[in-house]
């Protein structure tokens, strides 16, 4: 499987929106765009939860008609196109947002909740909204000088209002490795000191300055767990606004199994497949939940190594801690 099918698997990344970035400064154009009949709005309050419809199946969207009686002077953010729908994200306020809930028979979802109820078109223009939101929110001045900015490009791009200035600003992404590190028929797993009881998952950090992406595996592997990692191959990507990465899978080889584990985990361990096998059975054994590429990367090394379908193991839904018992 080529890793552009990889990532496509991966939740959020299965939108095909087609962004039309070489329209977004045709300010005629997408003011068109806004007022047909064919354009929606994703309308997101403060905290980033998006609007749906009272059982959460599917967006909420305003047409455009509703956009103009409700929010005619909101400034929206223009997402991009797909089977003839134009896409647009609209942020309110407390207030707003409550009302429109209230008078659309709505409610509101995060994102991760959206992740595994709405359609996966949906959650991916869900998530592109909420990033692109969640930067605008906070790039309101300048870095270089402090005046105000003001969106253009159809709220892809902050400029200085500063005529001495007019420096630009772009939405930020943030890259992030993610590994899957194997030694002979074993794989490495670690858990942070904060997560629930037996839950493992692949070890992952930031990208940092001058540092190529095969060098931050290397570095994160080793300052978290103490393994050397040999080579590393690319897997798949996945946008991940938790307010704004972008996760780069990767899978790796290491050359030692010893381990010392650094001061982000609690522990680090080297499981084989049988391990895998019998605490995911006996619930000993907690994985990340689907909505994670990690767990993408957990089940490629389990077909790799042993022909086994991670999504057979699983009987119930191991990624969550085992519930107490009841009287």
């Amino acid at each position: 499987m080529s890793a552009y099918r990889r990532s496509r698997d991966n939740v959020f990344g299965a939108v095909s929106l087609d962004r039309l970035s070489e329209r977004r400064e045709d300010v005629d154009w997408i003011a068109a765009e806004a007022a047909a009949e064919h354009a929606r709005f994703l309308v997101m309050r403060p905290d980033g939860h998006a609007l749906v419809r009272a059982d959460a199946s599917a967006l909420r969207m305003l047409t455009s008609r509703e956009r103009a009686a409700m929010l005619p002077d909101l400034p929206s953010s223009f997402l991009g196109a797909q089977d003839g729908v134009t896409y647009f994200a609209l942020a309110t306020d407390a207030e707003t947002s409550a009302g429109l809930a209230s008078a659309l028979d709505g409610a509101y979802l995060d994102l991760r909740s959206a992740a595994t109820r709405l359609p996966a078109l949906e959650s991916g223009v869900f998530a592109y909204a909420r990033a692109l939101a969640h930067w605008q929110s906070r790039m309101r001045f300048c870095p270089v000088c402090g005046s105000t900015l003001r969106a253009e490009a159809a709220g892809h791009r902050m400029r200085c209002t500063n005529s001495a200035c007019g420096v630009e600003q772009f939405p930020r992404t943030d890259p992030a490795i993610i590994v899957i590190v194997s030694w002979r028929d074993a794989c490495l797993l670690g858990r942070q000191p904060g997560w629930p009881a037996r839950r493992y998952s692949t070890l992952a950090g930031f990208v940092e300055p001058g540092e190529t992406l095969e060098d931050a595996v290397r570095r994160e592997v080793f300052e978290e767990s103490g393994v050397r990692v040999v080579d590393c191959d690319y897997h798949s990507s996945q946008p991940w606004p938790f307010p704004s990465s972008l996760m780069l899978g990767f899978t790796a080889r290491a050359d030692d199994p010893a381990i010392a584990v650094g001061a982000e985990l609690e522990e680090a361990r080297w499981f084989e497949v049988d391990d895998m096998v019998k605490g995911l059975k006996s619930r000993e054994l907690v994985l990340p939940p689907p909505v994670s590429v990690s767990f993408r990367l957990i089940e490629h090394w389990l077909r790799e190594t042993a022909g086994l379908e991670l999504a057979g193991l699983l009987t119930d839904e191991p990624w969550l801690a085992p519930k107490p018992a009841t009287t």
